[in-house]
C-alpha cells in the first residue's frame, strides 16, 4: 500500500505532515487568500484579519478539538473548546467578542457527560464575557465518530493586530511553563495516568485556560513592540519556533535553560521517550518582541501575575542557518530543533 495515497495521523498532529498537505489541498488552490488589507491564508493559521475601515480589524479564528480522551485533570474538551479558540483571537492581538460553537456527538455518548462538557463551555465563555451566538448540534451512528467533537469560531476585535513574523533582533518569551497540556494527554493515551503520583494529587494538570487577563492589557500597553504571538498547541515550543524562522528567514536561538518545565513533565517525557519542547501548551503563550521592551515586558507580564514568564532566545541573522532554530544546551553546545514531525500525541486537541 502507497502511504503516501492516505490520510495519516500524522496529517493532523501540527508538524510537517501537516502543513505540506493543507499546502497542497488547500492553500495552492485558492485564489483569494484574504480580504484586501487583511491576514488571511497568505499566512497559514486558523485566524484571519478582515480590515472594517475605521483602523480596526475583526479577527476571527476556527478550531476542531477532538481530544482524547474527552475529560482529563484540569478540565475537559469542553473548557479546551472555548479557552483555545479565544486564545487564538488574543494571539491576533484582538479583544474576544462572540462566539459559535458545532458540536458532534456519538450515539450512545451520555447525557450526563455532554452536559458536563457543554456546561464547561459555556462557563468559560461567560467568565471571559463572551456572547455565544449561534451554533449547530449532529449525531452520528454509533462507531461513526470517537465519542465528541466540538468546534468553536471566536470573533474579536484589534486595534492593534499582531501579524505574527519575528524581526532580527526580537527576543522571543514564554509566559509561563510549556507542555503541560501535552504530558497529562500523552500519560492518559499511554495508559499509566492512573499510576502517576503527580496526577492523582492534582500536581500536573492541563493548563487549559484563557490568556485575556494577560493578552488584553500586554497587547494594549505593548501592541507596537510584539511582532509575533502564538500559543504553543499542536507542535509545541518547538513548532510555534520553527514556523517563525521559516516565516521570517531568519535563525532563532532559544537557551535550553531558561525554558520553564515543570520537573514532572520533563521527567515523564524523558521516561516515555519524547522531548517535552514538542508536547502542546494550553494556557501559556510565545511571543517575538523588540528587544528594547523585551526586560520591561517581561516585568509587565509577571505583575499580571504570570510570575514564571521570562526570555528565553531571540531571533538572529544568518544565512548559513537562516529558517532553522538552534537550542543551546546547559553545557553550552548547539543542536537544530527540528520542526515536530509524525503523530507523536495524537488528538491532543
Amino acid at each position: 500500500m502507497d502511504r503516501d495515497k492516505f490520510v495519516k495521523l500524522a496529517h493532523g498532529s501540527g508538524g510537517v505532515e501537516m502543513h505540506k498537505l493543507i499546502e497542497s489541498l488547500i492553500i495552492s488552490r485558492v485564489e483569494k487568500k484574504k480580504v484586501e488589507g487583511g491576514l488571511g491564508i497568505d499566512y497559514p493559521d486558523d485566524g484571519a484579519l478582515i480590515p472594517m475601515g475605521n483602523g480596526e480589524f475583526l479577527v476571527i479564528s476556527t478550531d476542531t478539538y477532538t481530544v482524547s480522551p474527552p475529560f482529563f485533570p484540569g478540565g475537559n474538551i469542553g473548557t479546551l473548546a472555548a479557552a483555545g479558540s479565544i486564545n487564538d483571537v488574543l494571539m491576533m492581538g484582538g479583544v474576544p467578542l462572540a462566539a459559535l460553537d458545532a458540536i458532534v456527538v456519538e450515539e450512545g455518548f451520555p447525557i450526563e457527560d455532554l452536559s458536563r462538557i457543554v456546561d464547561s463551555m459555556l462557563f468559560v465563555f461567560r467568565e471571559e464575557g463572551v456572547a455565544v451566538i449561534g451554533g449547530d448540534f449532529k449525531v452520528m451512528p454509533k462507531g461513526s465518530v470517537d465519542k465528541v467533537i466540538i468546534n468553536t469560531t471566536v470573533l474579536g476585535i484589534a486595534r492593534k493586530p499582531i501579524v505574527d513574523v519575528p524581526r532580527e533582533g526580537d527576543k522571543v518569551i514564554v509566559s509561563g511553563h510549556v507542555g503541560d497540556h501535552g504530558a497529562v494527554i500523552l500519560l492518559l493515551q499511554m495508559g499509566v495516568g492512573e499510576r502517576v503520583e503527580e496526577l492523582e494529587k492534582g500536581l500536573l494538570k492541563s493548563d487549559a485556560r484563557p490568556l485575556t487577563r494577560l493578552m488584553v492589557p500586554l497587547v494594549e500597553k505593548y501592541g507596537d513592540h510584539i511582532r509575533a504571538a502564538r500559543d504553543p498547541t499542536r507542535g509545541g515550543l518547538a513548532g510555534v519556533l520553527n514556523e517563525w524562522a521559516k516565516a521570517a528567514g531568519k535563525v532563532i536561538v532559544v537557551d535550553e535553560g531558561k525554558i520553564p518545565i515543570r520537573r514532572p513533565v520533563k521527567d515523564y517525557a524523558e521516561m516515555l521517550g519524547v522531548d517535552p519542547l514538542y508536547l502542546a501548551s494550553e494556557g501559556a503563550a510565545v511571543l517575538s518582541v523588540d528587544a528594547a521592551a523585551a526586560e520591561e515586558v517581561v516585568e509587565y507580564m509577571r505583575g499580571l501575575g504570570f510570575e514564571d514568564a521570562r526570555i528565553i532566545g531571540e531571533v538572529r541573522g544568518s544565512e548559513r542557518y537562516k529558517g532553522y532554530v538552534l537550542l543551546r544546551s546547559t553545557v553550552g553546545g548547539y543542536r537544530v530543533l527540528e520542526p515536530p514531525t509524525g503523530d507523536l500525541v495524537p488528538r491532543i486537541c
